[in-house]
């Protein structure tokens, strides 16, 4: 019998696959190394080279990864309408390439040194960058497939592999050489890491076979007050550079912007469902809303991982191992080799338990992971506890929180991206994932606000500031466990608003009135088949 999805006879593959997804598997593979590298040295630069407060380097933690969440959502629409997948990826290739480059300047050190001022500007040229390359990377991706290919999910399994094997081996190295021979030794393998990244991208643009081009090349050409629109758009990001230049030194902005912004949205989001669509979207509608809102709560705790974690292992745990003493950075690459060694036992154990009608709905597996990320500081503080607050903390209860947060993260990050896709009506799939990751963004400001009040006595050292870490992870700890506990008690009912026997008959139904409009929403579900990474 013919495969349902054969290959065509001109395409030249490996191990089933286009020979594309080689090169965007190493151009993000080798892209992720850079961020999580730089990211993993990110709170020891703030408080040991720049001499910020615990307090202070937190909220400035928070504000820079919110804002790399948030950027993607104006990288993707320009994208869009615009440049196309493989034009935005590589311009934002170039400005993360300068913006690692710009971190390699660490100049004398302290807040007096007007070297700081090109650390905000790196800060704010990864974000620009980020903005342009993530999200749009993984559209291609989809790009590569028919729409009914078969192999779309295993490519974007081999795809996802390579982001956290490049967290990975990132963090191992650049982590090493930043706290061994110095800042600019770590962050400038961050750049070459993403220079790698960029040569690879532009090496392979050949085998991508014309996939993520702009849908509209005239469009690019004409001209605005003299100038092309391609040349405007990349001005533009340019521009941004600048607005976040300014906006990462003033991190209470970016907490107000990120507020205001996101309740609007949902509120608009809210406005929709119950003006203009029928009662079964408009409760799958709520049900992502009842998501979304659960997102922050999750990240606020997962994502201590480079904040107040990081500076805990650095200070108050025991890192000697066969009398080697392990770098506080490498602990940041548990949560990788968990993805990747766990990652395919959580697929498999969803796919088998659905099989047996046993399988979790997605709102029981929100509370899960969320009952995981708190359990995770709570054994913790236990742990901590009963070895005693003037003794170091063995690292094993650090790989054990890590373990759990995994666990947590494998239970609610993709399965949270599925339900956006699945659930979210076609004409609204772009604003609901621009929801996905405004709270995710949110989530990642509320980790920088928990880690400063774990933080706030840091600078004094000793007993009394680390047992004000483990006082407040014990709070937030206990407070995400409830919750979770909460989300499991409601799940049945939320899981009727999904309405999920009627969803393929509504879908189809909504699709067949639309048609010409089918083949690009099906390319925009694939946008996010990745995971948070």
């Amino acid at each position: 019998m013919a495969s349902a999805n054969p290959v065509p006879m001109t395409e030249k593959t490996f191990l089933g696959h286009p020979l594309g997804l080689i090169i965007l598997f190493f151009a993000e593979m080798w892209e992720r190394f850079s961020y999580y590298g730089m990211r993993a040295l990110l709170i020891f630069y703030l408080t040991k080279h720049w001499l910020f407060s615990d307090s202070d380097a937190s909220v400035i933690y928070g504000a820079y990864t919110s804002l790399v969440y948030i950027t993607p959502v104006l990288g993707g629409w320009l994208a869009d309408k615009y440049l196309g997948q493989r034009k935005a990826v590589m311009f934002g290739a170039v400005v993360l390439t300068l913006g690692h480059a710009l971190m390699a300047f660490e100049g004398n050190g302290g807040q007096g040194d007007p070297t700081i001022n090109i650390f905000w500007l790196a800060l704010a040229f990864i974000i620009v960058g980020s903005g342009f390359l993530k999200g749009n990377i993984s559209v291609i991706v989809g790009q590569l497939y028919p729409i009914k290919d078969v192999r779309r999910d295993g490519a974007y399994t081999i795809f996802y592999m390579g982001i956290n094997l490049g967290s990975l081996i990132g963090v191992l190295i650049t982590g090493y050489l930043g706290e061994h021979y110095g800042w600019s030794y770590g962050f400038g393998a961050a750049g070459i890491g993403m220079l790698l990244g960029l040569v690879v991208f532009v090496l392979g643009k050949p085998l991508l076979l014309g996939k993520g081009e702009p849908h509209n090349p005239a469009l690019l050409k004409e001209r605005v007050a003299g100038v092309p629109r391609e040349w405007l758009v990349y001005l533009a990001g340019v521009a941004a550079i600048g607005v976040l230049w300014l906006l990462i030194q003033y991190q209470a902005v970016v907490g107000w912007l990120l507020g205001i912004s996101g309740l609007a949205l949902l509120g608009y989001i809210a406005f929709i469902a119950f003006t203009k669509l029928s009662k079964r979207e408009r409760d799958r509608i709520l049900v992502i809303i009842f998501l979304l809102v659960l997102q922050p709560v999750f990240w606020g705790l997962f994502e201590q991982a480079g904040a107040s974690v990081n500076l805990y292992t650095d200070r108050y745990v025991d890192r000697m191992l066969f009398g080697w003493e392990v770098p506080a950075t490498w602990f940041q690459s548990v949560n990788s080799a968990f993805i990747l060694l766990f990652g395919p036992v959580f697929a498999w154990t969803w796919t088998s338990l659905g099989r047996r009608g046993l399988e979790p709905s997605t709102p029981a597996k929100f509370g899960i992971g969320i009952i995981l990320v708190g359990l995770g500081f709570m054994a913790l503080n236990w742990g901590a506890q009963a070895m005693g607050v003037d003794v170091q903390t063995s690292m094993w209860l650090i790989v054990l929180l890590y373990l759990l947060h995994t666990m947590g993260e494998l239970s609610l990050s993709p399965v949270g991206l599925s339900a956006m896709n699945r659930l979210a009506p076609w004409h609204m799939a772009g604003l609901i994932m621009g929801g996905w990751f405004f709270a995710t963004a949110g989530g990642n400001f509320v980790a920088g606000q928990i880690s400063a009040l774990a933080g706030a006595d840091g600078a004094e050292g000793g007993e009394a500031a680390k047992e004000l870490y483990l006082q407040v992870w014990n709070t937030v700890g206990w407070i995400a466990f409830g919750i979770g506990i909460a989300v499991l008690l409601v799940s049945p009912f939320i899981k009727k608003l999904q309405h999920l026997d009627t969803l393929e008959e509504d879908t189809d139904h909504a699709m067949a009135g639309e048609s010409e409009l089918a083949e690009p929403q099906a390319a925009g579900r694939d946008t996010w088949e990745e995971t948070r990474r």
